[in-house]
């Protein structure tokens, strides 16, 4: 099944990006050059996939309009910041949407504790902010919203898979 077309664009090597195709969905593949490999990071990191939960327009959600990211998880299947402050280049998100490229970009935690994605490196698009990631526990089944330009879409946590 393809959940994107096109390529990714190439992102700053200072990210430790490099080009993917609209096939590949995994933030685990992203890594190049010296920088920390998926299989050097601690055990707690996870591999989370979000897809569409109905809503209007969407009565039975989408399988093609999501995110997958990498990040931290405490037992409970809450974020853990301070791994996620000791391997921030890890983070990494994939949004992918039917009939656009995939845009790559991190987790980020933003001032006052809040979590968003950010794809544009030299900061001047918005962020694509998680409501209430703090509190939220990414399970499998779980419900997340996520504010995309002035839209919040929820999400339902589809897989969480260990890196």
């Amino acid at each position: 099944m393809s959940l994107g077309t096109g390529t990714a664009s190439l992102l700053s090597e200072s990210w430790g990006m490099k080009e993917m195709s609209a096939r590949t969905k995994s933030p685990r593949q992203t890594a190049q050059g010296p920088e920390e490999r998926m299989v050097d990071l601690p055990t707690d990191f996870r591999e989370i996939r979000l897809e569409l939960a109905r809503e209007k327009g969407h009565p039975a959600g989408a399988r093609d309009f999501g995110y997958t990211f990498v990040a931290p998880l405490s037992e409970d299947g809450r974020i853990e910041p301070a791994l996620w402050d000791k391997h921030r280049a890890a983070c990494r998100v994939v949004r992918f949407r039917p009939n656009e490229a995939d845009a790559l970009g991190h987790l980020v935690r933003r001032p006052g504790g809040s979590w968003a994605f950010r794809y544009d490196i030299s900061g001047s698009d918005d962020d694509e902010a998680g409501y209430r990631f703090n509190d939220e526990r990414f399970v499998i089944g779980e419900y997340v919203s996520v504010k995309e330009d002035d839209e919040t879409h929820t999400f339902r946590v589809v897989s969480v898979e260990p890196v």
